[in-house]
């Protein structure tokens, strides 16, 4: 660590906003604690007050003020501060960032930013740099023209050919970005943005092909891990954010995944990014060609789901890095006994689905895009696609019980729904399967990986299966297939027309049971020492035993929406930490990866799961 570090501030990200939400109290609330055992002193700009980290303990002192170039430089002539961390707090950190050190603030004042250097964010931030940087070492990026007049875009549309994607440069969650099919749509789109930013990147439209997305760390020595890579189910046009997410991914090939994994660190490297960034390829499925369509030189809601999937402190290791240690000189919060540069090796499967909340607003569009319009997301873990999928959609809490119970859609309306990207979209997919079209007639509609699509058309067939047995008793084996494929005791009891209770109960005196699996971040290579767990039917052992006497379960709020948000993250955690204080073993369950709730530290055993009656039955029998 470097010695001369003694003051370090930290940029928050101000208010929650579509594109950053609770994830950047996450991970700045893991780099004041890792500053914080360093023995260093930590000054937080941020006004959100229902966050965690501006809660009294974490950082000496806080300043409730704008995160705007005016206010931290003032802060900074007051504080005057060794040293500034700007990747902690989203999009909104990091450009303020960039504009105290245009004004040469930093400079003047003998701030030193640590972690990435400023020019390499800058590289990443601005698209024409960011296409020449990653030209000089031959890794492949779309056709693009960087424009900063509708005239300039104009021309670079005609060049490259529509439609083409149009991106804006230091923005928020794709803000103001989409596809445009023809000059129309482009004017219209491109003068919107060009009031937000100086800069759009107009390139070329790669309809159809994968999204893939990896977090890299390196250090000052040129150490270099992957930490996890993620699939998105939808494909390339729809925001990362919007999209439903796989980890780690499971339609690519052998030899794709490690392609990508070597161009990650190349770029990485040559970028010299210290700490964390996410990289977000698009692959063709046809073919070997591949495209790096975006590097966050930052902690992003992918890396909140990333170190949530992994285990893998991805912040808190991310905020050493700055300090100027290597990932040799830390240690594993797993093992205990090895170190921080491993790369963790899953033995589960994790799923995200955002969640939204567009029926609030009666003018809002319901089609998905690149610009982000969730306000919230799940995160579910199984032994299988299938269990994690149903999981997270009866996580979002919005009336499905699974992916199949759904309500009636016909073929037509279905159709519809397939081939225009909707939050419903995934309902839509069984729907159609039902109203006789097939897995390659879907693929052909929405572009998703047939792999996915025949894993949901399990699920429909099991379900087919479950409704010759209604109201009567259910044979053992086709009970625990369905609960091996993620159904739940209450859409068991509304397919089999029995009460959810009568179907616990029977498969309570049948011997089904599920297990609790702890997320070890090492595939059980190395013994761990994790209390982070899940229940999961795919499975014969416990992994734990029982919780003991004096143990209270904390039931925590789920998914951000609409009227609760981050300040219940802010009661779990305090009731958590009172809880442990006062003698009791905290027991938290709840499945929002954004949360500092769901860090596995907070409390003395996370389970990452679904807050439902089954769960908690299952859990309290423990």
């Amino acid at each position: 660590m470097d010695k001369k570090i003694q003051k370090v501030l930290l940029l928050g990200s101000g208010a929650l906003k579509i594109g950053e939400a609770g994830e950047f109290d996450y991970s700045g609330s893991q780099a004041l604690k890792a500053l914080k055992e360093e023995g260093i002193s930590t000054v937080l700009i941020n006004p959100n007050i229902a966050t965690i980290q501006t809660s009294e303990e974490f950082a000496d002192r806080v300043y409730l003020l704008p995160v705007n170039a005016d206010f931290v430089e003032r802060v900074i002539e007051k504080e005057k501060p060794d040293g500034i961390l700007i990747g902690f707090g989203g999009q909104t950190a990091l450009n303020c960032g960039l504009e105290i050190a245009d004004r040469c603030v930093l400079k003047r004042c003998g701030v030193r930013a640590l972690g990435t250097p400023i020019e390499t964010i800058r590289d990443t931030e601005d698209r024409d740099l960011f296409v020449k940087r990653l030209g000089e070492i031959g890794v492949d990026t779309p056709r693009s023209q960087a424009a900063r007049s509708l005239e300039e875009a104009k021309n670079a549309a005609r060049q490259i050919g529509y439609p083409v994607m149009v991106r804006i440069a230091f923005a928020l969650g794709g803000l103001g970005s989409g596809m445009c099919k023809d000059e129309a749509d482009l004017e219209e789109r491109v003068k919107k943005a060009l009031a937000y930013s100086p800069q759009v990147l107009v390139e070329e439209y790669l309809s159809g092909w994968k999204e893939v997305e990896y977090e890299v760390m390196r250090d000052e020595s040129d150490n270099c891990i992957t930490v996890c890579n993620m699939e998105n189910f939808d494909p390339l046009g729809i925001h990362t954010g919007e999209s439903i997410v796989v980890a780690p991914s499971q339609t690519l090939a052998n030899a794709d995944y490690h392609r990508l994994r070597e161009l990650s660190i190349r770029i990485i490297r040559h970028l010299k990014i210290i700490g964390e960034c996410n990289i977000q390829f698009a692959l063709d499925p046809d073919s070997s060609s591949y495209r790096v369509i975006e590097v966050n030189a930052r902690l992003s809601r992918s890396s909140a789901l990333a170190s949530k999937a992994t285990g893998y402190p991805l912040a808190y290791i991310a905020a050493k890095l700055a300090l100027g240690y290597s990932l040799t000189d830390l240690e594993n919060s797993v093992t205990k006994n090895t170190t921080a540069c491993f790369e963790p090796a899953l033995d589960y499967v994790v799923v995200k689905i955002p969640r939204w909340d567009l029926k609030k607003f009666r003018i809002a569009s319901s089609h998905l895009g690149s610009g982000m319009k969730s306000v919230g997301e799940v995160m579910a873990i199984g032994r299988t696609f299938e269990e994690a999928l149903q999981k997270a959609v009866r996580m979002l809490d919005i009336g499905h019980d699974g992916i199949v119970a759904t309500r009636a859609v016909d073929l037509r309306k279905a159709e519809e729904m397939l081939a225009q990207p909707e939050p419903d979209r995934i309902f839509a997919i069984p729907q159609a399967m039902r109203s006789g079209l097939s897995v390659e007639q879907i693929h052909k509609l929405t572009h998703i990986d047939q792999w996915f699509l025949h894993c949901i058309s399990y699920v429909v067939e099991i379900e087919d299966r479950l409704r010759t047995y209604k109201g009567g008793p259910c044979p053992r084996r086709l009970l625990l297939e369905a609960k091996r494929a993620g159904f739940s005791d209450r859409q068991l009891g509304s397919v089999l027309e029995m009460d959810e209770k009568v179907v616990w109960k029977h498969r309570q005196n049948m011997g089904i049971h599920p297990v609790v699996r702890q997320i070890d971040t090492l595939a059980a290579e190395y013994p761990a020492q994790t209390n982070y767990l899940y229940l999961t039917f795919n499975g014969e052992e416990n992994d734990v035993q029982s919780e003991g006497d004096k143990s209270v379960l904390l039931l925590g709020s789920g998914a951000y929406r609409i009227g609760s948000s981050v300040e219940f993250d802010w009661c779990c955690v305090n009731a958590s930490r009172t809880l442990r204080k006062l003698g009791y073993r905290s027991i938290l369950l709840n499945f929002n990866p954004e949360t500092v709730s769901t860090d596995y530290d907070i409390c003395d055993r996370l389970y990452f799961d679904e807050i439902s009656l089954e769960n908690v039955l299952d859990i309290y029998s423990r």
